[in-house]
Parts: C-alpha cells; structure tokens; sequence
C-alpha cells in the first residue's frame, strides 16, 4: 500500500530575498526558503525533497557572505524557529535555533558556569556547533557533552562528543566531513555548577568589551578572517595599513580590522572584493595566508555557484 506523505506545516517561500536574513544586508534571494514549524517537520520536509537538490541552512545569518545572484536550491531557516532551550538533569539542552547570547545568559540565570563566553558569539548554536565558534579564550566545543543531528533524508540522531574532530574553528565528524548530509538540530552543554550573580556580572563585562572594541552599531558578519597561529588577523591588517579602507559601500572598520562593515548601500560583490584585497595585502606583506572565517554561498551575477 502506497503511503501517504505527511502534510508540512512550515512555510515555503519562493525567491525571498536573503539581504533580510544575513548580517551585512546584501546578496540575492533563495530559490525556495523553508521556515520549518517543527523538529519534525523540518525532518518531514527534508524527506520530501528531491536526492539531488541542493540544502543550505542558515541561522542568524551572522557569519554568512550571500552572492548578488542568490541561492540556487533550498536555504532552511533555524532562528527562531528550533527555539527550545531548557535544563534536562544536569545539563542545559538548547535546539540549533537558539542564540548563543540567550544560551549563556540561561546558563548563568541556572548558576551554570563556563558559558559565559557564548554571549559574545553573535550567531545560533548551529552555527556555533558548525564551525566551533568562540571567543575570549573558549570555544564552543569545551562545553559541549553531545548534540542532536538530522541527515539529508531527515533522520535524527544523537551523536557523543567523541563522534567528532574539533580545532580552532573546524569541526568534522571522526568518520568523515559532516554537512555533506547531516547538519546540527541541537546539543546539550555540560557547565559546572556556579553562582548566578557572578556569571551575570561575567558576561556584562564581556559584553561591555565587545561594544568598546566592535564595529557593532553597522551591518557586520564578525571576524573576517582566522587568527593565524601566535597572531592576530587584526594585527596583520592594521599593520598593513587597511584600516578604513573602501571598496564600494564595504569597509575595513576603523574600529576593529578584521570586521568589515556595510557603510549603506555594499552589495556582496563588494565585501568579496575586500576580502580578497586583504588576504593578498596581507599575503604581500607578511607572507601570511590569512583563512577565511565568513563562509559564503550562492553565486555571483551571472555567474558561478558555490555553497560551504
């Protein structure tokens, strides 16, 4: 007997514009754009897709570089939409929806320490799982006991710690790479027991240094570039006499080098052209290749396609 497939409850959008969902404010719109309404749903959806279509996810979209020609396939939204965050025994359970900010502050709120850090990652825990996020000293993976995963052919599955390979902002699974077809739903953080007060006065200071020391006040997708090995990226650049420099409405920020800031008015063109001009003045200089941290996706006007 032929089964039926289940209704979707979620939204299918087609050709929505990304400017909307990403950081900086630029780049071209989604072929087709899912808002899934469930953990289920989203599994449902992702069943019914045809094998070969291209699936790219999105959270915040805070450290995400959208192509002027858009994204061919489907882009699956995560940011408010898996939103559960929650205590289960000793850990805290947070779905790849939820921002990191919100994480550390319910962590401190339940006197858990050690989370304190993820206030100043400004992205999703999916995000954060995918690329081993971090800042002032930790990263995203220190905390981390195990996380919730679904596979291109919607299968949800819990996966330990040990099942992955992380480093300084790459995470990849001990089998192989994940992402070609399972993507993170969730995770639980492992946190010590603390005191309320003193991590809600531990992440206002953190968030106080981020303001003083971030271009937070324009369209911006964080760190552009990894820190080299015993280096900083912004040492490199400012050195290399970058800061504040243009092209179109993109700018190097005067306030942090390794941030670029939409001025108004930046297309994705623009950003890109940037960072290749740093990498290569930096290059040029220092003899230092400077790795991108910005993933980027979609395709150029009239042109080539890339996703990762």
């Amino acid at each position: 007997m032929h089964q039926m497939q289940p209704t979707l409850s979620g939204q299918l959008l087609l050709n929505e514009p990304l400017a909307r969902y990403n950081s900086w404010r630029v780049g071209g719109s989604a072929e087709r754009f899912y808002i899934a309404s469930s953990l289920s749903d989203l599994s449902h959806f992702l069943q019914s897709l045809h094998a070969d279509e291209p699936v790219c996810f999105i959270g915040l979209g805070s450290n995400l570089l959208v192509r002027d020609g858009g994204v061919r396939g489907t882009v699956i939204l995560m940011h408010s939409v898996l939103n559960t965050l929650k205590t289960e025994s000793d850990a805290i359970y947070a779905d790849a929806g939820v921002t990191c900010a919100k994480v550390a502050k319910f962590s401190a709120k339940h006197a858990k320490q050690g989370g304190e850090f993820m206030a100043g990652i400004p992205g999703t825990v999916g995000g954060a799982l995918a690329m081993n996020a971090g800042c002032y000293g930790s990263e995203t993976w220190d905390v981390i006991a195990k996380v919730q995963t679904i596979s291109r052919r919607g299968e949800i599955q819990i996966r330990e710690k040990s099942a992955f390979k992380t480093s300084y902002r790459r995470v990849e699974m001990a089998t192989g790479l994940l992402g070609i077809d399972e993507w993170f739903v969730g995770a639980w953080f492992e946190l010590k027991a603390g005191n309320a007060d003193e991590s809600a006065q531990k992440i206002k200071e953190l968030l106080a240094k981020r303001l003083a020391s971030q271009p937070l006040n324009l369209p911006n997708a964080g760190s552009t570039f990894r820190n080299p090995a015993g280096d900083y990226a912004a040492r490199l650049i400012e050195a290399s006499g970058l800061k504040g420099f243009q092209v179109g409405g993109a700018q190097v920020s005067t306030k942090h080098t390794n941030f670029i800031v939409n001025l108004g008015g930046s297309t994705a063109a623009d950003i890109e052209q940037l960072i290749a001009h740093m990498r290569d003045t930096v290059k040029q200089q220092f003899g230092v290749e400077l790795r991108q941290e910005v993933r980027v996706i979609g395709e150029k006007l009239g042109g080539e396609q890339i996703s990762g």
